[in-house]
């Protein structure tokens, strides 16, 4: 009696997963957010932005008023982690693109 042996093929979808992996792992290794400005962020004087659109314009003008590091826009749906930090800047969003409000957080 004679017992055959499974040969050995190579999957199709092994060249795909592997590609992805590859991709995936050179994500990790990219450097994160850069940060600018003086790294305090003061939010006394930024009531101006509520009620204007969310675009890069406002950002950039809400980013340099307030001296933030980092400038974090919080959109209708995402989540956020309740920990604070001196130099960032919040700038919440409705489902409008509009701007809520801007504190920093």
């Amino acid at each position: 009696m004679t017992t055959l042996l499974p040969t050995y093929r190579p999957s199709t979808r092994a060249i795909p997963i592997a590609l992805a992996a590859m991709a995936l792992s050179a994500c990790v290794s990219t450097p994160g957010p850069q940060v600018a400005g003086s790294g305090t962020c003061k939010d006394a004087s930024l009531g101006w932005a509520v009620g204007q659109p969310a675009d890069e314009a406002n950002l950039r003008r809400l980013s340099s008023e307030s001296g933030a590091g980092l400038v974090n826009p919080i959109g209708p749906t995402t989540a956020v982690k309740h920990d604070t930090r001196s130099d960032r800047l919040r700038v919440y969003i409705d489902a409008q693109n509009q701007i809520t409000a801007a504190r920093c957080e």
